[in-house]
Protein backbone atom coordinates (compact mmCIF):
# COMPACT_ATOMS: atom_id res chain seq x y z
CA UNK A 1 0.00 0.00 0.00
CA UNK A 2 1.19 3.51 -0.74
CA UNK A 3 2.67 5.28 2.22
CA UNK A 4 1.17 8.62 3.22
CA UNK A 5 -1.96 8.39 1.09
CA UNK A 6 -2.61 12.10 1.49
CA UNK A 7 0.89 13.28 0.55
CA UNK A 8 1.28 15.22 -2.68
CA UNK A 9 5.05 14.84 -2.88
CA UNK A 10 5.10 11.06 -3.39
CA UNK A 11 2.98 11.06 -6.53
CA UNK A 12 4.46 11.16 -10.05
CA UNK A 13 3.32 13.39 -12.89
CA UNK A 14 0.15 12.18 -14.56
CA UNK A 15 1.01 11.12 -18.10
CA UNK A 16 -2.34 9.42 -18.75
CA UNK A 17 -5.98 9.70 -17.72
CA UNK A 18 -7.41 7.32 -15.13
CA UNK A 19 -10.86 5.94 -15.97
CA UNK A 20 -13.14 4.05 -13.55
CA UNK A 21 -15.82 1.74 -14.95
CA UNK A 22 -18.19 -0.75 -13.36
CA UNK A 23 -21.80 -1.53 -12.59
CA UNK A 24 -24.22 0.93 -11.06
CA UNK A 25 -23.54 1.13 -7.31
CA UNK A 26 -19.98 -0.27 -7.39
CA UNK A 27 -18.50 2.85 -5.76
CA UNK A 28 -16.95 4.63 -8.73
CA UNK A 29 -17.88 8.12 -7.57
CA UNK A 30 -16.75 7.74 -3.95
CA UNK A 31 -13.48 6.06 -4.93
CA UNK A 32 -12.86 8.72 -7.58
CA UNK A 33 -13.27 11.43 -4.94
CA UNK A 34 -10.80 9.66 -2.67
CA UNK A 35 -8.29 9.33 -5.51
CA UNK A 36 -8.67 13.03 -6.30
CA UNK A 37 -8.01 13.94 -2.65
CA UNK A 38 -4.97 11.68 -2.58
CA UNK A 39 -3.31 13.16 -5.67
CA UNK A 40 -4.37 16.78 -6.14
CA UNK A 41 -2.96 16.80 -9.67
CA UNK A 42 -6.01 14.83 -10.84
CA UNK A 43 -8.84 16.74 -12.51
CA UNK A 44 -11.99 14.86 -11.49
CA UNK A 45 -14.58 14.61 -14.27
CA UNK A 46 -17.98 12.99 -13.75
CA UNK A 47 -19.51 11.90 -17.05
CA UNK A 48 -23.04 12.09 -15.63
CA UNK A 49 -22.44 15.67 -14.44
CA UNK A 50 -21.02 16.66 -17.83
CA UNK A 51 -23.96 15.05 -19.64
CA UNK A 52 -26.36 17.01 -17.42
CA UNK A 53 -24.44 20.20 -18.19
CA UNK A 54 -24.68 19.56 -21.93
CA UNK A 55 -28.43 18.90 -21.49
CA UNK A 56 -29.05 22.27 -19.84
CA UNK A 57 -28.99 20.90 -16.30
CA UNK A 58 -31.71 18.28 -16.76
CA UNK A 59 -31.43 15.25 -14.51
CA UNK A 60 -30.42 11.88 -15.93
CA UNK A 61 -33.94 10.65 -15.24
CA UNK A 62 -35.47 13.50 -17.26
CA UNK A 63 -33.02 13.01 -20.13
CA UNK A 64 -33.91 9.32 -20.35
CA UNK A 65 -37.65 10.04 -20.03
CA UNK A 66 -37.48 12.52 -22.91
CA UNK A 67 -34.88 10.93 -25.20
CA UNK A 68 -34.79 7.28 -24.13
CA UNK A 69 -31.60 5.39 -23.36
CA UNK A 70 -30.53 5.67 -27.00
CA UNK A 71 -30.56 9.48 -26.71
CA UNK A 72 -28.70 9.34 -23.43
CA UNK A 73 -26.03 7.04 -24.91
CA UNK A 74 -25.57 9.41 -27.86
CA UNK A 75 -25.02 12.30 -25.43
CA UNK A 76 -22.64 10.14 -23.40
CA UNK A 77 -20.53 9.32 -26.47
CA UNK A 78 -20.19 12.99 -27.37
CA UNK A 79 -19.10 13.87 -23.82
CA UNK A 80 -16.63 10.95 -23.76
CA UNK A 81 -15.08 12.18 -27.02
CA UNK A 82 -14.55 15.62 -25.48
CA UNK A 83 -13.04 14.18 -22.30
CA UNK A 84 -10.77 11.96 -24.41
CA UNK A 85 -9.00 15.05 -25.72
CA UNK A 86 -7.19 15.35 -22.40
CA UNK A 87 -3.80 13.71 -22.74
CA UNK A 88 -3.23 13.12 -19.04
CA UNK A 89 -4.37 14.01 -15.55
CA UNK A 90 -8.12 13.51 -16.01
CA UNK A 91 -9.79 11.21 -13.48
CA UNK A 92 -12.96 10.02 -15.19
CA UNK A 93 -15.93 8.76 -13.17
CA UNK A 94 -18.15 6.99 -15.71
CA UNK A 95 -21.73 5.77 -15.63
CA UNK A 96 -22.53 2.08 -15.36
CA UNK A 97 -23.51 1.74 -19.01
CA UNK A 98 -20.55 3.50 -20.57
CA UNK A 99 -19.40 0.28 -22.23
CA UNK A 100 -22.77 -0.18 -23.97
CA UNK A 101 -24.62 1.25 -26.94
CA UNK A 102 -27.99 0.40 -28.47
CA UNK A 103 -28.54 -1.17 -31.86
CA UNK A 104 -31.40 -0.26 -34.23
CA UNK A 105 -33.76 -2.52 -32.28
CA UNK A 106 -32.84 -0.98 -28.93
CA UNK A 107 -30.72 -3.92 -27.77
CA UNK A 108 -27.49 -3.34 -25.90
CA UNK A 109 -24.17 -4.23 -27.45
CA UNK A 110 -20.53 -3.45 -26.68
CA UNK A 111 -19.65 0.15 -27.57
CA UNK A 112 -16.30 0.04 -29.30
CA UNK A 113 -16.53 3.77 -30.10
CA UNK A 114 -16.99 4.84 -26.49
CA UNK A 115 -14.38 2.46 -25.08
CA UNK A 116 -11.80 3.35 -27.74
CA UNK A 117 -12.27 7.04 -26.90
CA UNK A 118 -11.81 6.41 -23.17
CA UNK A 119 -8.70 4.34 -23.82
CA UNK A 120 -7.17 6.86 -26.22
CA UNK A 121 -5.21 8.56 -23.45
CA UNK A 122 -6.70 6.64 -20.54
CA UNK A 123 -5.91 3.67 -18.33
CA UNK A 124 -9.15 1.89 -17.47
CA UNK A 125 -9.99 0.19 -14.15
CA UNK A 126 -13.00 -2.11 -13.78
CA UNK A 127 -14.30 -1.99 -10.20
CA UNK A 128 -15.84 -5.44 -10.06
CA UNK A 129 -18.36 -6.29 -7.37
CA UNK A 130 -20.82 -9.11 -6.78
CA UNK A 131 -24.10 -8.54 -8.62
CA UNK A 132 -26.14 -9.09 -5.42
CA UNK A 133 -24.17 -6.27 -3.79
CA UNK A 134 -24.87 -3.97 -6.73
CA UNK A 135 -28.57 -4.87 -6.69
CA UNK A 136 -28.86 -4.02 -2.99
CA UNK A 137 -27.09 -0.68 -3.55
CA UNK A 138 -29.35 0.26 -6.45
CA UNK A 139 -32.74 -0.82 -5.10
CA UNK A 140 -35.12 2.03 -4.46
CA UNK A 141 -32.81 4.73 -5.83
CA UNK A 142 -35.32 7.14 -7.37
CA UNK A 143 -32.52 9.32 -8.76
CA UNK A 144 -31.50 6.55 -11.15
CA UNK A 145 -33.91 5.61 -13.97
CA UNK A 146 -34.69 1.96 -14.59
CA UNK A 147 -32.19 0.37 -16.95
CA UNK A 148 -34.85 -1.69 -18.73
CA UNK A 149 -38.56 -2.42 -18.67
CA UNK A 150 -37.97 -5.97 -19.92
CA UNK A 151 -34.77 -7.25 -18.28
CA UNK A 152 -33.73 -7.63 -14.68
CA UNK A 153 -30.80 -5.74 -13.19
CA UNK A 154 -28.98 -9.07 -12.86
CA UNK A 155 -29.45 -9.94 -16.55
CA UNK A 156 -28.06 -6.56 -17.60
CA UNK A 157 -25.03 -6.78 -15.30
CA UNK A 158 -24.27 -10.35 -16.38
CA UNK A 159 -24.27 -9.22 -20.01
CA UNK A 160 -22.09 -6.18 -19.29
CA UNK A 161 -19.48 -7.97 -17.15
CA UNK A 162 -17.44 -9.31 -20.12
CA UNK A 163 -17.68 -5.87 -21.74
CA UNK A 164 -16.21 -4.24 -18.63
CA UNK A 165 -13.43 -6.83 -18.66
CA UNK A 166 -12.76 -6.26 -22.35
CA UNK A 167 -12.52 -2.50 -21.84
CA UNK A 168 -10.31 -2.64 -18.74
CA UNK A 169 -6.54 -2.49 -18.37
CA UNK A 170 -6.97 -3.66 -14.78
CA UNK A 171 -9.82 -5.61 -13.15
CA UNK A 172 -10.02 -4.91 -9.41
CA UNK A 173 -12.16 -7.37 -7.44
CA UNK A 174 -13.36 -5.08 -4.68
CA UNK A 175 -14.69 -7.77 -2.32
CA UNK A 176 -14.63 -6.60 1.31
CA UNK A 177 -11.75 -4.16 0.86
CA UNK A 178 -12.33 -0.66 2.18
CA UNK A 179 -12.07 2.37 -0.08
CA UNK A 180 -8.66 3.41 1.26
CA UNK A 181 -7.23 0.03 0.24
CA UNK A 182 -9.01 0.12 -3.13
CA UNK A 183 -7.71 3.60 -3.92
CA UNK A 184 -4.18 2.59 -2.93
CA UNK A 185 -4.26 -0.50 -5.17
CA UNK A 186 -5.54 1.54 -8.11
CA UNK A 187 -2.82 4.17 -7.73
CA UNK A 188 -0.05 1.58 -7.41
CA UNK A 189 -1.08 -0.11 -10.65
CA UNK A 190 -1.78 3.19 -12.43
CA UNK A 191 1.63 4.64 -11.56
CA UNK A 192 3.33 1.41 -12.63
CA UNK A 193 1.47 1.53 -15.97
CA UNK A 194 2.80 5.04 -16.59
CA UNK A 195 6.46 4.17 -16.10
CA UNK A 196 7.17 2.96 -19.68
CA UNK A 197 5.78 6.23 -21.10
CA UNK A 198 7.78 8.30 -18.61
CA UNK A 199 10.92 6.34 -19.46
CA UNK A 200 10.42 7.04 -23.17
CA UNK A 201 10.06 10.76 -22.45
CA UNK A 202 13.29 10.81 -20.41
CA UNK A 203 15.14 8.87 -23.12
CA UNK A 204 13.94 11.31 -25.80
CA UNK A 205 15.35 14.20 -23.80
Amino acid sequence: MLRAMGSRTRHPALERNLVLIGGRGCGKSSIAKRLARTNRHFMLLSLDALIRYEAGGRTIERIVAREGWSGFRARELEVVRKVARFRGGALVDTGGGVVAELDAKGRERYSRATVDALRRHGWVVYLRRDIDYLARRSEGDAARPALSQHESFREILERRDPWYRRAADFVLDCGERDKVDLASRILQRFYAAQRPAQARVRKAR
